[in-house]
């Protein structure tokens, strides 16, 4: 019997598209396009078994070993520093982290910076580099809402289109950093299924370049 490859894919289209870069790459398991509600698929005959996660939960899964591989987005990778070997970007699922604020938003450097986010990590680190002080409010959801209702003076968020923003007046005031779909896996399944990773990788690799 062949070793499985495990493979954590966040749930939803990002995961639907880099389920087809799977596919192509010969790593198919055709009952994942059957209408089901299952979350575990696999096919024994070429060794790969694959499941569906909360996006912001793949890294935990391939960290700490229940996957080998797995595709997180690059905020995750940078609000939580998993301990996880990350190969290859793939070119899908862009965005940005941005801090945004309504249009007529003043920064007064005499007062602390209320920021508001679900980023945490990567607010302080944007900001202490500025050597700004701030006070994050930690929210999970909706978080446009902030600074129109006063809770927050600015927010920092990702953006892929703007629209959300626009609709609630609020612009983008810098770019902190692109985000994009990752490859990723862990130290020691890199190690001991090497082969069959970097097969992937190569092939996912190829048609990441066919697409630029």
């Amino acid at each position: 019997m062949k070793t499985m490859l495990n493979v954590a894919l966040p749930k939803g289209r990002l995961g639907e598209k880099v389920y087809t870069m799977f596919e192509k790459a010969g790593f198919e398991c055709p009952s994942i396009r059957e209408n089901n509600r299952k979350l575990i698929f696999e096919n024994p005959e070429i060794g790969v078994r694959y499941f569906w996660v909360k996006p912001s939960d793949v890294a935990i899964y391939v960290e700490r070993g229940a996957a080998d591989i797995g595709v997180a987005g690059k905020d995750i990778l940078l609000e939580y520093g998993p301990d996880i070997y990350e190969l290859l970007d793939l070119n899908i699922g862009k965005c940005k982290m941005a801090v945004a604020a309504k249009s007529d938003f003043y920064d007064d450097h005499q007062k602390t910076l209320r920021v508001a986010t679900k980023f945490a990590n990567i607010a302080k680190s944007y900001y202490t580099a500025l050597g700004r002080d701030i006070d994050i409010i930690h929210l999970n959801g909706s978080i446009e809402l902030a600074p129109i209702l006063g809770l927050s003076d600015v927010i920092v968020d990702i953006v892929e289109t703007g629209t959300t923003l626009k609709e609630n007046h609020l612009e983008v005031l810098a770019s902190i950093v692109p985000i994009s779909a990752r490859l990723i896996a862990n130290k020691s399944s890199f190690k001991f299924k090497n082969e069959k990773i970097e097969e992937i990788m190569q092939s996912l690799k190829r048609q990441t370049e066919e697409t630029v």
